[in-house]
């Protein structure tokens, strides 16, 4: 995998590491520790080694240098490990261990040991457009997605057309997570039509031909294994009546295209529009993030249909970001971040399009997509990223 470099900085202490499959924390990893000890539970012989008799990797450990790192890689497959990584770090011997996952399921549901609060939790994301430079193309970008190993893949759309299936693979089959994977496949197909949607599961559950309660539990697995979140509504000081559905994304906007069943029927608009939604939550999420900022990412959308796509919440204020997948601006695409605007006067409003100018509509700064995914750094604040 090319080593770009990558916005994520090396925490003081240890820590746990999550992300999807294939956003770069193991290369990431080797780049700015490379003296580091490496356990990694995804090759057999080491998987049968250490979840046969977990206290092995004490002996591994004792056996390095004093204060130096321990690395371990998807830790989640042996999760017994984290009792004895609690051991070695009340030994008093210095070691710093980095814990990465690619599923949250077995640790946060396993009653497992989770270090009592030794180790802090960071995340990975897909690969930021300033990160990936001049090899940053937004149309690009919008049909393959910004997963590294996608990116840097010899054929990056047969390497995405594998992606879900790795997961469904080795994630889902292999550790059991869903009894029937056809039926949890063809839910991967059925929730794609909810990316950057308010979220209804019976109208999913309907679709897949399954009951609500499984479709409930399928989207937790996502949620489990990294591959989707879910946006809760903006509610602080609301006048308006809202909607109280939260809306769903995958991970990835190539994810989503990968997954996303297309037909003649389907508007090409429609599908891009989604895309570019998902694009910007990815960045948005990965500048929060990186940034360890207190802000939170929302959507706002009242009952009478006005809609702001992304509101960040934090101590250093309120933003609102609306979205269009088009390169011109009429007057009703403005109608969600003005109302937002009049609910919250202190808010910043910002509409990205697909058009070429800068432009300031009635109190909207109007910014070229690309251009503000371009300059979106997590070493600076969002004022930065407009002017």
């Amino acid at each position: 995998m090319t080593n770009l470099p990558r916005f994520r900085t090396l925490p003081r202490g240890s820590f746990f590491l999550f992300g999807p499959r294939g956003t770069g924390k193991t290369t990431w990893l080797r780049s700015v520790l490379p003296g580091a000890l490496v356990v990694d539970l995804l090759k057999s012989e080491e998987y049968r080694r250490l979840s046969a008799r977990p206290e092995r990797l004490a002996e591994r450990v004792r056996g390095a240098p004093t204060g130096s790192d321990v690395v371990i890689d998807e830790i989640q497959r042996v999760p017994e490990l984290l009792n004895v990584v609690h051991s070695l770090m009340q030994s008093g011997r210095g070691h710093r261990f980095i814990l990465t996952g690619s599923s949250a399921r077995k640790l946060r549901r396993g009653g497992v040991n989770l270090l009592a609060g030794r180790a802090a939790l960071h995340t990975m994301h897909p690969f930021m457009a300033r990160e990936m430079g001049t090899r940053f193309d937004l149309d690009t970008s919008l049909n393959l997605g910004t997963v590294p190993t996608v990116v840097d893949a010899d054929d990056p759309k047969s390497a995405l057309a594998a992606y879900a299936s790795l997961y469904v693979e080795q994630e889902v089959r292999a550790e059991g997570l869903a009894r029937d994977v056809g039926s949890f496949s063809r839910f991967l197909e059925a929730a794609a039509f909810s990316h950057a949607a308010t979220l209804n599961v019976s109208e999913v559950a309907r679709e897949c031909e399954t009951s609500r309660s499984t479709v409930a539990g399928y989207i937790e697995l996502l949620e489990d294994l990294l591959l989707a979140f879910r946006l809760p509504v903006f509610t602080r000081r609301a006048k308006r009546r809202l909607v109280s559905h939260p809306r769903f994304f995958y991970f990835d906007c190539g994810v989503f295209r990968s997954l996303r069943p297309s037909g003649p029927l389907d508007r090409p608009d429609e599908i891009g529009g989604a895309a570019l939604e998902g694009l910007l939550a990815q960045h948005l999420r990965a500048w929060l993030a990186y940034r360890e900022s207190d802000a939170k990412l929302y959507y706002w959308r009242t009952r009478g249909g006005a809609e702001v796509d992304f509101v960040l919440y934090g101590t250093s204020g309120i933003w609102a970001f609306d979205i269009m997948n088009a390169d011109r601006i009429r007057p009703a695409d403005l109608r969600g971040l003005s109302a937002f605007g009049d609910e919250y006067p202190e808010a910043r409003r910002v509409l990205l399009y697909r058009g070429k100018y800068r432009l300031l509509r009635r109190g909207v700064l109007c910014l070229p997509v690309g251009d503000f995914l371009r300059v979106l750094d997590p070493g600076r604040g969002l004022g930065d990223a407009v002017e």
